[in-house]
């Protein structure tokens, strides 16, 4: 799936994940291929993609998240 994670004054992540781990504002959860429609809010917290490569993470302050058609939009602070 494309993920994308998206700072005020930058892109911080752009490319294919297998697996993304958020901190929900009700609990962690992840969102994999095709996942069913989410938009949710984001806690502080760390963001984890697992790709082909390997593992990032990201720590963040909170955000939203928008998944649709196996494309992840992450706002975050």
């Amino acid at each position: 799936m494309k993920v994308k994670i998206t700072k005020p004054d930058a892109t911080v992540f752009d490319g294919e994940a297998k697996l993304v781990q958020l901190p929900g504002t009700g609990g962690k959860f992840e969102i994999l291929d095709n996942h069913a429609p989410i938009i949710s809010s984001l806690a502080k917290g760390i963001v984890r993609i697992v790709t082909d490569e390997g593992e990032q993470t990201f720590d963040i302050r909170g955000g939203v998240v928008k998944s649709q058609q196996n494309d992840l939009m992450i706002l975050v602070q």
